[in-house]
């Protein structure tokens, strides 16, 4: 029996060594920077721009898989905090008592700022109106009556990131019983602008440079207002469109930086990710979609002589 087990013992031992081996090494070749499965929560105001970053993120790299799933701002920093997501992409960044959370842990997430987003303001095409200014948006913010033709400002979900921007912006805490509505989403509010007049809709200038193909007729049936800031700030010398050389030279004044906010405690394909969507490739996505690149990609003129 003695030799038996003196035997039998090299072997098992040997089993589990590989059994160990083999456990451990696959997370290893499933979870890189390159390599693995990550979930990431995204504003609803950036969900088009994001969508196309994943398609090409996937394509590029075969052995990824980016769950991409859209949120209102609120819930998302909720479940950053709680760790039911470790990468979220946000329009702000971590307030103090957010980043309290992290620092509890003896940790701090790592942030990218990657594009400048606008907050369009849209109405009906055949509404008389083109302009609007910003003063006009903080009245009707504090539940007054506007100067122009518009009496509704219609938001996509009253915790959106478009919502928290036009408080602050008309520094009040809440939304006013009268002229403001909310949805449940940036689709509906383009459908709503697009078959209700006297509405100006709020919403992230994607949805309306690219639309999906069952957006489109809304997006062609509603025009982007031009906004005028108020005296003393940027954007105050005229009326201004969501363009990006006017985002790029801070006269659009509803502008906010786009984040992504990587918590996750060890390098992981959420890093790889972050590189993407600040790297040429992202960049460049970035460029073609309507928002401003935090970077501008190089680009290449090949000269020939005759």
């Amino acid at each position: 029996m003695t030799m038996k087990k003196l035997v039998l013992l090299p072997l098992i031992f040997g089993l589990l060594a590989f059994l160990w081996s083999c456990n451990n090494r696959q997370p290893k070749e499933n979870q890189t920077i390159v390599s693995g499965q990550l979930q990431v929560l995204v504003d609803e105001t950036l969900s088009p721009i994001m969508e196309e970053q994943v398609a090409v993120f996937e394509h590029l790299y075969k052995r990824t898989d980016v769950a991409l799933s859209v949120g209102q701002e609120n819930q998302i920093v909720s479940k950053l905090v709680n760790t039911d997501v470790e990468v979220v992409v946000l329009t702000r960044q971590l307030n103090e008592d957010e980043m309290k959370f992290f620092e509890a842990r003896q940790f701090r997430p790592r942030v990218h700022k990657f594009a400048t987003d606008a907050i369009a303001l849209i109405v009906n095409k055949n509404s008389p109106d083109s302009v609007v200014h910003v003063d006009d948006i903080i009245r009707v913010m504090r539940g007054k009556q506007p100067a122009g033709h518009v009496n509704r400002l219609v938001f996509d979900n009253p915790n959106s990131s478009t919502v928290r921007f036009l408080k602050e912006l008309a520094g009040v805490d809440s939304l006013p019983d009268k002229g403001v509505y909310a949805m449940k989403s940036n689709a509906d509010v383009l459908k709503y602008v697009y078959e209700t007049p006297q509405t100006m809709g709020v919403l992230g200038i994607s949805w309306i440079v690219r639309p999906d193909s069952t957006l489109q007729m809304y997006a062609d049936g509603v025009k982007v207002l031009g906004v005028r800031n108020q005296a003393g700030k940027p954007g105050s010398d005229g009326f201004y469109k969501p363009s990006q050389s006017n985002l790029a030279e801070g006269h659009y004044p509803l502008s906010r930086s786009v984040y992504i906010v990587n918590a996750e405690p060890r390098k992981s394909l959420g890093m790889g990710f972050a590189a993407f969507l600040t790297g040429v490739t992202g960049q460049r996505i970035i460029l073609k979609s309507g928002l401003m690149p935090d970077s501008l990609p190089p680009r290449e003129l090949i000269i020939r002589s005759k």
